[in-house]
């Protein structure tokens, strides 16, 4: 049986590495042990490079919205096609920090990008390949900042404006009330309730792919 991809999307400061642990382990309460973790942008060699390019910048060069966006494409279709895809045939499920919807939110919501040109990009790059389940942590710009800046300087996404990142957290809302695929989750709530939802839901839809 191939295996499932499922993707945490989120502000920065989301919490994101946590409900990576709290999956693993409801994952492992239902005997599913084969798990793979990627994360977006990144997850190859090459998708590195990328990474540290899209998040550190060209020191005095600027870098338009539209090449920060096929970075991300080329970053992501490479790791889709050289290590989720083959993974997911081999039984192995992937567990994604991060994914198509990052782009839809973040460069369509927060860079204002034309949404038909993402749609039209994501299509020819990706074809019809998507998450099985998307859990989105949603949390305000100002605590999912707040959070971020605690753990350390801030990278060139990180500091754009809180306005930016009001955009980006619209946008994914928006898209997560049109498509059933996607679970949001309070994660301003405290731990353990943040905890219990995300059980809650992936547990839920276990048993309605079954």
């Amino acid at each position: 049986m191939n295996g499932k991809f499922i993707v945490i999307e989120g502000l920065e400061g989301a919490g994101k590495t946590t409900a990576r642990e709290i999956l693993v382990a409801t994952l492992r309460e239902h005997g599913i042990d084969q798990v793979l973790f990627t994360r977006e942008p990144g997850g190859t060699p090459l998708a590195e490079q990328l990474r540290e390019l899209i998040k550190q910048g060209m020191g005095s060069e600027p870098i338009s919205d539209k090449a920060e966006l096929l970075m991300l494409y080329a970053a992501r279709v490479q790791l889709v096609d050289t290590v989720i895809k083959p993974a997911l045939a081999r039984g192995t499920w992937v567990i994604g920090d991060r994914h198509d919807l990052s782009s839809q939110a973040y460069q369509g919501g927060g860079r204002g990008v034309d949404p038909q040109l993402l749609t039209t990009l994501r299509d020819a790059v990706l074809g019809d390949f998507r998450p099985d389940l998307t859990l989105y942590l949603d949390v305000t710009p100002e605590v999912g900042l707040r959070r971020a800046r605690a753990r350390g300087e801030l990278d060139r996404i990180e500091q754009e404006s809180l306005t930016f990142f009001t955009r980006t957290r619209e946008r994914y809302l928006a898209l997560a009330a049109a498509d059933p695929r996607i679970r949001v989750i309070d994660a301003t709530a405290p731990l353990t309730e943040v905890t219990s939802s995300l059980k809650t839901a992936l547990t839920h839809w276990l048993q309605e792919a079954r």
